[in-house]
């Protein structure tokens, strides 16, 4: 049995625990197993991700204290958690005739240490285990609280009311999609929204030693990113991934005219801030970068580094290459044109279930705004809106620009491909030679396993 004045120590580590809960999305709980001064179990909550109503932070850790001493009896354990105890981890402790269970923060509403109702002073069972409540309520408390607190708060989101101005891909067009398997997150009240919602990823632990932002281009949306996400959240990183106004479950202006390269800067860098994003590697594709190059010279402190693949700055006084003038006029000419089908044609690899759900934002012509109208918003004039901004971004990250670079190009490419990224990489202030994807075209992230597990080594802190 532990010393009871060494209780605040392991329940600390309890609280370690729940904070992994929190970073994936589950009610932050967290629990230690502790015998003869040691930690012999360990568990957080994990019922959503493992689709398993009984993996609950206290019976994974039980679970493993019995593995680690070849027992389920557990004589002489004490298990620490930060949430007072329901009936079912009660029930399991007293099956392992634990000899303490000490919790953190009550709960009045399942909790049967005391709270709803007492199961561990029930006279007729064959074991007592002391009980003792309160350790670090306080820090156990504030964690769960938060985590409600964001959750009432994206709960209210998800039922924003929609502008009558724009419209708002049904949530079911979404259900299933392979390879996708985050939660979404909702912001409305950016002052550049004007009460439109925008959809964001934001994974991993909001402490971590990066934060990889991730921006799509057209007719793109976060999906993208699929392949690359895993491995950045594999190395114990943060990323975010916006879709765009006009894109993915983003809410999406009906009118053409919405859409402006100075509109859609000005809701990234007002995301940005609002999310506080540190220690941020940039990672930017097609329109993805257009934009995305321009947001760190308003806020350089922001970024350490830079994840550029196939796309190009719009200073307005470069001519536009025939790739993408072709692209221009074939959008112009079918502005229904498959998004699916666009991206099977370039990565034959992707199986239909994939390229259908690029298709999945985009059910009808009165969602498909955006995808129309961004081609002729690239900057192709020095007066062009977006072309100032973009020739001081230029400026920036040949002369400023502090971090460091890693470049990769889809050698497939007819719009934005090896020659455009040559062409780049000069105005990229110490970007050394570029990792070619000989296989890979346009759309590049659909090759991107290896290009997210090159980045994590070279912007290792």
């Amino acid at each position: 049995m532990t010393d009871p004045a060494d209780d605040a120590q392991w329940m600390r580590l309890a609280l370690e625990q729940a904070a992994l809960a929190h970073a994936a999305g589950e009610v932050p709980v967290g629990a230690v197993v502790v015998h003869a001064g040691r930690v012999v179990g360990r568990g957080h909550n994990r019922p959503v991700g493992l689709h398993d109503p009984t993996a609950h932070a206290e019976v994974t850790a039980l679970r493993e204290a019995a593995a680690t001493l070849g027992n389920y009896r557990l004589d002489g354990c004490t298990l620490y958690v930060t949430l007072e105890p329901c009936a079912m981890c009660s029930g399991a402790m007293l099956h392992a005739r634990l000899a303490r269970v000490v919790f953190g923060a009550a709960d009045p509403k399942t909790g049967v240490a005391g709270s709803v109702l007492d199961l561990f002073a029930q006279p007729r069972l064959n074991h007592r285990t002391v009980v003792q409540g309160g350790v670090l309520a306080e820090a156990c408390g504030a964690l769960l609280s938060d985590f409600f607190r964001t959750r009432r708060q994206e709960a209210r989101l998800t039922h924003h009311p929609l502008r009558d101005d724009c419209v708002r891909t049904p949530d079911e067009r979404f259900h299933g999609l392979p390879g996708y398997p985050w939660a979404p997150h909702w912001i409305a009240d950016l002052p550049a929204l004007a009460g439109l919602r925008l959809h964001y990823l934001d994974e991993g632990p909001r402490d971590a030693p990066r934060t990889w932002l991730c921006l799509h281009g057209n007719p793109a949306w976060s999906y993208l990113y699929r392949r690359m996400l895993p491995v950045f959240l594999d190395a114990g990183d943060r990323v975010v991934a916006p879709d765009l106004p006009g894109f993915g479950k983003s809410d999406k202006p009906k009118k053409e005219g919405a859409h402006s390269f100075g509109w859609h800067r000005q809701v990234l860098l007002e995301l940005v801030e609002r999310l506080d994003l540190q220690r941020v590697v940039l990672v930017v594709q097609d329109w993805g970068g257009l934009l995305g190059l321009t947001l760190p010279m308003a806020a350089p402190q922001r970024y350490d580094g830079l994840l550029v693949m196939n796309t190009t700055l719009g200073t307005g006084d470069v001519p536009l290459g025939a790739g993408f003038l072709a692209w221009r006029e074939m959008v112009a000419r079918n502005p229904e044109f498959g998004v699916g089908r666009l991206f099977a044609r370039g990565n034959p690899h992707l199986s239909a279930q994939e390229c259908a759900a690029y298709d999945a934002p985009f059910p009808d012509r009165g969602h498909r705004a955006a995808l129309r109208a961004f081609p002729a918003l690239v900057p192709d004039h020095p007066d062009a809106q977006g072309a100032a901004v973009s020739r001081e971004a230029r400026a920036f990250w040949r002369d400023r620009w502090q971090g460091r670079t890693l470049m990769a190009v889809g050698e497939q490419d007819p719009v934005l491909g090896p020659a455009v990224m040559q062409a780049l990489r000069q105005d990229i202030r110490g970007c050394p030679e570029p990792l070619v994807l000989p296989q890979a075209g346009h759309f590049v992230q659909e090759h991107g396993e290896r290009i997210a597990q090159e980045a994590v080594g070279y912007f290792r802190p």
